[in-house]
C-alpha cells in the first residue's frame, strides 16, 4: 500500500517554481522535470513506494543545473540534493523525509555513480533514465548535440564499426556508448519493461538511418 504523502498541491507548486528557477539547457528543462515527476509518480504507485520522498526528489533532481561538459558534472547531483533539502527545510517540509529525498537526488545521476539504496531512490533514478530513451530521449540527445556543435555521425563510419565510439564528436555514438545500456540497468520491473520498449524504438531509428545511408547491406 502506498504511504500517504504530505506532498499536496501547494508543495507541488513550490517545487515547480524552484525547478523552473534552476534554468534550462534545452534537454534539461521544466518539461523534462514534469515528465520525470509523472513517471516517478506512476512507478511509485505501482511499487507501493513513499510519494512523500519520490515527488519532491523528482521535482528537484536538477535543482542545480551543471552542463554535462562541465568538470563539476559529477558533483551536480550533490549540489542539487543539498539545495533541494535546504529549500524544503526552510519551507517547512516534514523533516523525517529529508534524508531520503537527499539520497534519492544524489543517486539519480549517471555521472555521480552512486548506487540507489532505497526503493524511492531506485524509482527516481529509473524515471530520470527513462526520459533518455525512446522518442523523447532521442530528441533530447539530438537537441544537445546540435547545441554543442557535434556532428550527427562520422561520414566514413557512421555506426563505429571500424573505430572507437566518440560522443564528444559524433552525436550518434552516444546511443551506443550509453543509451543502449540503460534498459538493463533500470531497477524496477516496470522500468525495465518500458526501457526495453523505448530502446526498441531507438533501434528502429538506427535501422532506418542505416537503410537511408546505404549501410544496412
Amino acid at each position: 500500500m502506498t504511504t500517504a504523502s504530505p506532498f499536496d498541491a501547494t508543495w507541488q507548486q513550490r517545487c515547480r517554481d524552484w525547478a523552473a528557477a534552476a534554468g534550462s539547457d534545452g534537454a534539461h528543462d521544466l518539461a523534462h522535470i514534469q515528465r520525470v515527476v509523472a513517471t516517478a509518480a506512476q512507478l511509485g504507485r505501482e511499487e507501493g513506494a513513499n510519494l512523500a520522498v519520490i515527488l519532491p526528489a523528482a521535482w528537484l533532481h536538477d535543482a542545480v543545473l551543471v552542463d554535462k561538459r562541465d568538470p563539476r558534472r559529477s558533483q551536480a547531483s550533490q549540489l542539487s540534493a543539498d539545495k533541494a533539502v535546504a529549500l524544503l527545510e526552510e519551507a517547512g517540509y516534514p523533516a523525517e523525509h529529508l534524508s531520503a529525498i537527499h539520497h534519492a537526488i544524489m543517486a539519480h545521476s549517471w555521472s555521480a555513480g552512486i548506487a540507489p539504496e532505497t526503493l524511492e531512490a531506485r524509482i527516481v533514478q529509473d524515471a530520470d533514465r527513462l526520459d533518455a530513451l525512446g522518442a523523447i530521449g532521442l530528441s533530447r540527445c539530438l537537441m544537445l548535440g546540435g547545441q554543442w556543435g557535434r556532428t550527427l555521425y562520422d561520414p566514413a563510419d557512421p555506426f563505429g564499426e571500424r573505430r572507437e565510439w566518440d560522443d564528444n564528436r559524433f552525436n550518434l555514438d552516444h546511443l551506443y556508448i550509453k543509451l543502449r545500456h540503460l534498459p538493463e540497468q533500470l531497477n524496477t520491473d516496470a522500468g525495465r519493461a518500458e526501457g526495453a520498449r523505448r530502446w526498441a524504438w531507438m533501434q528502429g531509428y538506427l535501422d532506418q538511418l542505416a537503410h537511408e545511408l546505404g549501410a544496412d547491406a
